[in-house]
């Protein structure tokens, strides 16, 4: 594993909200340099996800069908059934994580893939969301460079140098408040 000391996330960037009505999505695009094959792969199979992803699986989910999803980092691990509605790969992933719909798209771009996340997310999180996925897409950037530097998601990331400003620089992008974590944590 690189030297994860080493590692601090780049300023925000690539994300945006998107509002209709009450529901709140979050949009993340990611430029990767590696091909859509090798990026399916990774958001897919179980051995890769338990290696950058918020979650682990116990099946694939590159096919469409039945498979749980566990929330690493949580107190109390959170199991959802998940239903895979699509799959095609190299190109588009659709299914629903604990109640939130998760669209991934893959596209060719510049020898790499150019990743894009939609995902409906509470309006109180969205700020965070975004953190942790920018860090979670960073995880797996050097994963798939043959540098991983390990997981760093839940908890685990909200302590994380560089997620605090993640956080208040997403806030501020979005225009929504920055939420304190711990929840007593003084507002930036």
């Amino acid at each position: 594993m690189s030297d994860r000391a080493q590692y601090t996330p780049g300023p925000a960037s690539g994300a945006q909200v998107r509002k209709d009505g009450e529901k709140w999505t979050l949009v993340l695009v990611r430029e990767l340099r590696h091909s859509p094959e090798k990026v399916w792969q990774a958001l897919t199979d179980p051995a890769h996800l338990r290696e950058w992803a918020p979650f682990e699986a116990d099946g694939s989910l590159g096919t469409v069908g039945r498979v749980k999803l566990t929330t690493v980092g949580a107190p109390t691990p959170h199991v959802t059934e998940t239903t895979v509605t699509r799959a095609e790969a190299p190109k588009v992933l659709e299914y629903n994580w604990g109640g939130f719909d998760m669209r991934w798209k893959l596209e060719p771009f510049g020898g790499g893939t150019r990743l894009t996340l939609w995902t409906n997310i509470d309006r109180g999180f969205i700020s965070m969301g975004a953190a942790g996925w920018h860090i979670c897409f960073d995880v797996l950037d050097r994963l798939l460079a043959g540098q991983p530097i390990g997981r760093i998601v839940g908890p685990e990331a909200m302590k994380f140098d560089g997620w605090q400003r993640l956080n208040a620089e997403y806030a501020k992008q979005f225009g929504v408040e920055t939420p304190g974590w711990p929840p007593n944590a003084p507002k930036r």
